[in-house]
């Protein structure tokens, strides 16, 4: 629900309310709120309680930026660690996944396209870009989602590209290609916020289906 603004932004939120909905005890509940406010997921106001993250465009480029700063160093030992196996599977990967069909609200393309960039780090042989990697992405989860709708194409043609620069050994190469990759979506996200609003007052749909979910136990 943090992730996709299940909660709106900047909106308080009602542990009474959360707890009966999601059938939990409060305390198992407090705990898990605080920790998303540690990984940047909510804020707490003293006195007054937890509250959804704001959509704010300059939080999203410092972590647009952090994105760039992990995947560029990712790149960059990867053209020294990574072994012929590892990127013809990962150049696998991404010929199949041009080969899946979109739904209409591109859930299936994010899911590839964070799939890809998680492969990618492991092929640096440094679990800690990994981790970094799926934590940062996850805050930008729902903008990367909005993002994604109109990119299918031109993402997985990058892809390629950077699989490519990786087999040539090519770290300057490969550290443009994933520099103009990431700065691309970083540069238009002004415009991502209005639609990411636009979304998320008009249905929320990524939520709803998380919402779904959550609420049958299924995840």
């Amino acid at each position: 629900m943090a992730i996709t603004y299940g909660i709106r932004p900047g909106e308080r939120i009602n542990e009474v309310e959360l707890a009966r909905r999601l059938n939990v005890s409060r305390t198992p509940l407090r705990e898990a709120l605080n920790r998303l406010v540690t990984e940047g997921f909510l804020t707490t106001q003293l006195n007054k309680g937890f509250f959804a993250r704001r959509l704010d465009a300059e939080d999203l480029f410092n972590l647009y930026e952090y994105r760039s700063a992990i995947e560029t160093a990712v790149v960059t030992l990867a053209c020294e660690r990574a072994t012929m196996a590892e990127l013809d599977a990962l150049e696998k990967f991404v010929r199949a996944s041009k080969d899946v069909k979109d739904d209409l609200l591109a859930t299936n393309l994010l899911k590839l396209d964070e799939e890809f960039h998680t492969r990618l780090a492991r092929t640096a042989h440094n679990e800690e870009f990994v981790r970094a990697l799926q934590g940062v992405n996850a805050r930008i989860h729902f903008v990367r989602w909005i993002d994604m709708q109109s990119r299918r194409r031109y993402t997985q043609n990058e892809h390629l590209q950077i699989v490519e620069a990786l087999r040539k050994r090519d770290v300057a190469c490969a550290v443009r290609l994933v520099r103009e990759h990431i700065g691309r979506r970083r540069d238009q996200i002004a415009d991502v916020i209005r639609a990411g609003y636009a979304e998320i007052y008009t249905g929320n749909s990524l939520a709803n289906q998380l919402g779904e979910m959550t609420v049958d136990g299924s995840v």
